[in-house]
């Protein structure tokens, strides 16, 4: 088997095509193990604003998300492929004037196309 073939069984069908300043709501699997030694799967769900996107549609392409707790900025990266990733939901697509959002660490307002 090459490893062509490989990368793309691995792809995911139906990715959405995410720029940054939209808001996505990513649904992440997550594996809890219990003091007895159980495992559970839950889905946790994180919504923020696309800061930045590396590596396009490829297999190691990745999506920053960015969101606000409790005063707090917390930032992920999620890889887009992968298997722990059950779906991302678009729920505002108004594209940003540049491509990385660096800038709303610092607290600056993101510059979003309504």
């Amino acid at each position: 088997m090459h490893i062509t073939s490989f990368r793309k069984e691995q792809l995911k069908e139906g990715a959405p095509v995410l720029k940054a300043g939209y808001t996505v709501r990513v649904h992440q699997k997550i594996t809890d193990v219990s003091a007895d030694g159980k495992e559970k799967q839950r889905v946790q769900i994180f919504e923020g604003q696309v800061i930045a996107t590396k590596g396009g549609k490829a297999i190691n392409g990745t999506v920053t998300v960015r969101k606000i707790s409790s005063g707090i900025g917390v930032e992920r990266i999620f890889p887009i492929h992968s298997p722990n990733i059950e779906k991302i939901e678009v729920m505002k697509a108004h594209p940003a004037r540049k491509a990385k959002l660096y800038y709303t660490r610092k607290g600056q307002e993101a510059k979003v196309r309504e």
